[in-house]
């Protein structure tokens, strides 16, 4: 295993923080714990805020469905009676992919002393592709709120604590049917009278027909076989004439490539390559440069800052149908020659996952958003292929976020965040 790691250094002198480095809906209410920070001279605000949240009770993956969001009253108790026009940003976690929910700008009229009920307001989220069969749970990452007063503009944005939500609200994604594929065909190369076996998946249990194709036309050399209960496939034909495919019969594409040998009048000289398996590498070895998050100035609450861990390259040269996880750890945020720390400071991340190399067999995934700690955290991966060759060159990365708490010693202090690849 090698590791990649990009260090997060926090200087804190005289009060500055430096940073180097559609179905029948369904109706949920959720008391939320949050923590508010309200624009100066207004002071934020710790408490619960009931969000009452609909969505469709059932939807297809990549759908785009329908969703009302009631805040409910908000902790913070203004100091002053005004008028603003006010604009919800909801930034929600739906399967754990982060969505934005944005309502109308709204006229609000706010008395002193008293809690702040926003509006319901409605938009739409998508359904994640790849989430079928699953239960979708829907959770509070943030809610900002712009209040607009004659032109400027002021922002509260509210926590939830812990971070993430619980779930305030679920969908069932439906678990559509899938397609049939030709997963293997033995042997996959000979020349006229070679018999061959052909296997497939998630076919209609009962008799199946297999043909032989060049170029994507049907060379007329078919044959027959069964599919079991599970849909697995099993059909056999004997390739007469020259093929460049077989399938199993309504079999989507891609499929299983197949090598008509011609005898050839002459001598014959064979010629033998070995071709031995490549490392599969996480890097550089030497680790990142520092992220950076600009400055900060400690203001006795709670502060997020944002930033992005640097690309680390994944070289997969293996050759083979394995797959990889890529995971993330870090260490407290120390300084060690002083002994102050900030156990309460915590490092979220945002990952992405790229494809650098146009001819990789392989696509990777990106994990789940959330904060990293000493438990690895999955940032990345490629699935292993079965039949199927996998592999290729990869940037793994994401955007960072870092939760300050209200108060800690002025002083430098340093995590390192460590991306390691099995």
């Amino acid at each position: 295993m090698l590791a990649g790691a990009g260090a997060l250094s926090l200087a804190l002198t005289g009060g500055v923080v430096a940073m180097t480095g559609t179905a029948q809906a369904a109706t949920k209410t959720t008391p939320v714990p949050v923590k508010c920070v309200a624009p100066a001279p207004q002071p934020g605000a710790n408490g619960t805020q009931d969000y009452t949240i609909t969505v469709p009770d059932t939807a297809k993956a990549g759908q785009s469905v329908p969703i009302t969001i009631d805040p409910g009253e908000t902790p913070v108790i203004p100091m002053f009676t005004i008028d603003t026009v006010n604009t919800i940003k909801a930034k929600l976690l739906v399967g754990g992919v982060a969505q934005t929910v944005t309502g109308p700008a709204v006229p609000s009229h706010q008395e002193a002393g008293k809690k702040s009920d926003p509006p319901a307001f409605s938009g739409t989220i998508t359904v994640p592709d790849g989430s079928e069969g699953t239960t979708l749970q829907i959770t509070i990452d943030q809610v900002v709120t712009d209040a607009d007063l004659g032109g400027t503009v002021y922002t509260t944005t509210c926590t939830p604590d812990p971070r993430p939500s619980a779930s305030v609200g679920s969908i069932a994604v439906e678990a559509l049917p899938k397609d049939p594929v030709t997963t293997k065909v033995t042997p996959n190369s000979g020349k006229a009278g070679t018999a061959v076996s052909v296997t497939g998946a998630n076919f209609p249990a009962g008799p199946v027909t297999c043909s032989a194709l060049l170029a994507g036309a049907a060379t007329g050399d078919t044959g027959s076989g069964t599919a079991d209960a599970s849909g697995a496939a099993t059909c056999g034909l004997t390739v007469t004439k020259k093929a460049d495919a077989i399938r199993i019969d309504g079999s989507v594409t891609p499929y299983k490539s197949f090598v008509f040998v011609e005898d050839q009048a002459g001598v014959k000289n064979p010629v033998d390559v070995e071709v031995l398996p490549g490392p599969l590498a996480l890097g550089p070895k030497d680790g990142q440069p520092a992220v950076s998050f600009g400055a900060v100035t400690i203001n006795g609450k709670a502060q997020s800052v944002f930033g992005a861990f640097n690309a680390a390259t994944v070289q997969d040269f293996r050759g083979g149908s394995l797959g990889w996880d890529v995971t993330a750890t870090r260490t407290p945020f120390l300084n060690s020659s002083t002994g102050h720390s900030m156990a309460k400071a915590q490092i979220g991340i945002q990952p992405s996952c790229t494809v650098t190399n146009p001819d990789s067999p392989s696509t990777c995934t990106a994990g789940a958003p959330g904060a990293i700690t000493d438990t690895p955290m999955k940032i990345a991966s490629q699935a292993a292929g079965g039949d199927e060759l996998t592999g290729g060159e990869f940037a793994v990365g994401g955007a960072a976020m870092l939760q300050l708490p209200p108060f800690m010693f002025a002083d430098t202090y340093q995590s390192v965040v460590t991306f390691s690849i099995a």
